[in-house]
Order: structure tokens, then sequence, then C-alpha cells
């Protein structure tokens, strides 16, 4: 059994983008600009897809943070974002590829406080759009669904039906300095 606290969380960036940040950060008129440049100088990528269609990604992107948001918080989290950061548990060759095989950002779970990060079995966009909701959980949560696949991610999730594990950073104290 592997020790949860040294799982890693992975950020995945493409390689002419800066690595940790969220568009869903930026005022709605500069993540409209943002969008419409990523887009026009990535066509055709699938990492840049959502930016082509910005009007219902934007509404729906603000509809699932708010949505993990508010759930994050019945769950006694303490989030310092409204939106948060999103990475991985360990390492995805499938975002790996999606984002080009740019920039990865590791992070050690056990040096993340529980109050400041949620977890979802899947991507949270995906699932959101899909159901309108989706299961947050807290990293007690997870770590005991973490355990009960007898400490082995991939064993977890080679007995699922998503890609990876999905963790959202709610507090940018763990990324300083790190960009």
């Amino acid at each position: 059994m592997r020790d949860f606290y040294q799982l890693e969380l992975t950020n995945y960036c493409y390689p002419d983008c800066k690595p940790l940040l969220n568009i869903m950060r930026l005022g709605k008129e500069s993540a409209f600009v943002m969008a419409k440049e990523l887009a026009e100088s990535h066509p055709g990528l699938s990492a840049f897809y959502r930016f082509q269609d910005f009007d219902n990604y934007y509404e729906l992107r603000l509809k699932q943070d708010e949505f993990l948001y508010h759930r994050f918080c019945e769950l006694g989290g303490r989030p310092e974002e409204r939106h948060p950061l999103s990475f991985v548990i360990g390492d995805c060759d499938y975002l790996k590829e999606w984002f080009g095989n740019g920039y990865e950002t590791k992070l050690l779970l056990g040096e993340i406080e529980p109050a400041h990060i949620s977890f979802t079995l899947g991507d949270s966009a995906a699932l959101f759009k899909r159901n309108g909701t989706v299961e947050v959980l807290t990293m007690r949560e997870f770590k005991e669904y973490f355990e009960s696949f007898g400490g082995d991610v991939d064993s977890l999730l080679k007995n699922s039906d998503f890609h990876y594990i999905e963790a959202q950073l709610w507090s940018d104290v763990y990324i300083n300095g790190v960009r």
C-alpha cells in the first residue's frame, strides 16, 4: 500500500502557455480575449477546443466552479479562491499527450491542508456538463476510497470509468514561487 500523503498531484500545461493559471480567474472581458487568442493560436488542438465556443464554455465553467465551491464549503472546505487550479493524482499519459507534453507541475498531497483541496473521480467539467452535478470528495473521503483499492492508483483507475482523479486546489499558497 502506498502512503496516501506521498501521492503527487500533477498539473499539466501546454508548452507555450503559462502554467498554474485559470482563465476563469480573469475578468469576463479579459477571459474572452484570452480564449480567442488561445483558440486562434492553437487551431485543431484538443486542449484548446473549448475556447472556440467560449460563450457556452464560460457559462458552464461559471456554474461548475460555483457548484464545486459551494459543495466543498458544505463539506467543511475553506477555499481561498473562487476558481480552483486543477491537478490530477499521479501521472496521466492521457493528459500529458492532451497538453502537448508540456509543463508539469508537481505537488505532494501531504503538504496540502485538507481544507484547501477537493477531489472528483474523473473530469469535473465533463461530469458536470453531462449530469449537472458531480460528486465532490474531501481529502478524508478520498483517502478512504483510495485505501479501499489497496492504496494503488492504477488499481483504482482500472476498476473505474475514468482516466484520472481530479484534484481541485483552492489556495495558491502552495504554488507561490513555483511558476
